[in-house]
């Protein structure tokens, strides 16, 4: 059923269908009191990252997790209106029989793919692209779907190349091989990958982050170096970046994950400091100021609630929320665990403001 158009956006602001997330940094206790209310109250549906410590590579792993998520959901979240899916992690040995104990779950929904080192608590994944064949051949049957960090770890590939380096080799091998597998391309960053994915079958989509679309990697340097700033995949030219928001706006391939990605502000302000903006504090603000930049608001709503759950073959939310042009300040910290997190932009002005969700 094709969903009513959004009602167009107003001096005062819009509404949109509920929002969802495939991409999300949740962590584990004893953060997931501080970082699951900003999930659930924004977000219908949210695809958790398994890269715990120790990693979720098992299906028992990935429903444990999704009862401790599931706990920390606030009061004033209405039953059922926020729900997490699970992915699991996968490594060398991940086994066909333990995707099909995924599968009947009917709570893990993907495998996520991390090239061995390529990021935060990516020690444990993939070091051998022959080794994970079987589980991709299995994953390819059943409809899981891969969702792939696209980085080369090569320390040879500079590091504003690496994602280019990995769409011109590793995805297209995995592609050959797995033709009907369904995959994310998650978080890309570059013109290459974008145009990467347009290239591909109705199989392969990707999933883009609100900073990406805002920011290009000067903000990095401004006067200094900005920590809260640094992630990964890293942020890229301003070319990338227009080519990101073109995607974003008109091509019905791309949908948001935010891969809001939280750090204690003593591992981001130290050295060597960890790779991660934490957004879930405002994403879909940030979103609608990068469509309100290219004048083009109404197509928020796709972006951000319909192209994601037509990928992952789930239905379509029904409930609305509201944005409104309203100016706020933004916290410079928020507690993280016995610590605290920097937003980005935090002690920053927002002028949109994701209303709380109607009774």
């Amino acid at each position: 059923m094709t969903a009513e158009a959004p009602p167009p956006p107003t001096a005062e602001g819009l509404t949109i269908l509920q929002p969802d997330d495939y991409h999300h940094h949740l962590r584990d206790e004893p953060y997931l009191e501080h970082t699951v209310p900003f999930a659930a109250r924004a977000f219908h549906r949210l695809l958790v990252m398994p890269n715990l410590v120790p990693p979720v590579t098992t299906t028992v792993m990935a429903l444990e997790y999704r009862e401790r998520i599931l706990k920390r959901v606030p009061a004033d979240v209405p039953e059922g209106s926020f729900v997490p899916l699970m992915a699991l992690y996968l490594t060398d040995n991940t086994t066909p029989e333990e995707i099909a104990l995924a599968k009947e779950s009917g709570h893990v929904y993907a495998v996520k793919l991390y090239p061995a080192g390529a990021t935060t608590n990516s020690d444990f994944g993939v070091t051998s692209y022959e080794k994970i064949m079987p589980a991709l051949s299995k994953m390819e049957e059943l409809g899981i779907l891969l969702l792939v960090h696209g980085e080369s770890t090569d320390q040879s590939v500079d590091i504003f190349e690496r994602e280019q380096s990995f769409y011109t080799s590793t995805m297209p091998m995995i592609i050959r091989r797995c033709p009907k597998l369904r995959v994310v391309c998650e978080h890309v960053t570059s013109a290459f990958g974008v145009d990467f994915v347009l290239a591909q079958g109705p199989n392969v989509s990707a999933t883009i982050t609100a900073h990406h679309l805002l920011y290009n990697r000067n903000v990095i340097f401004k006067g200094g170096i900005n920590p809260h700033f640094y992630c990964l995949p890293i942020l890229k030219t301003e070319v990338d970046r227009r080519k990101l928001v073109e995607a974003a706006i008109s091509s019905s391939k791309f949908f948001l994950g935010t891969d809001s990605a939280p750090h204690a502000i003593s591992r981001k302000e130290c050295c060597p400091g960890c790779a991660g903006c934490f957004t879930a504090h405002m994403a879909i603000e940030l979103v609608a100021e990068a469509f309100e930049a290219e004048g083009r608001l109404g197509a928020l709503e796709d972006f951000v609630s319909t192209r994601g759950a037509a990928f992952y073959g789930l239905p379509q939310t029904t409930k609305r929320r509201t944005l409104t042009r309203e100016a706020w300040k933004i916290p410079k910290d928020y507690p993280f665990g016995d610590q605290t997190v920097v937003p980005l932009r935090g002690g920053e002005t927002s002028r949109w403001k994701l209303c709380e969700r109607e009774a």
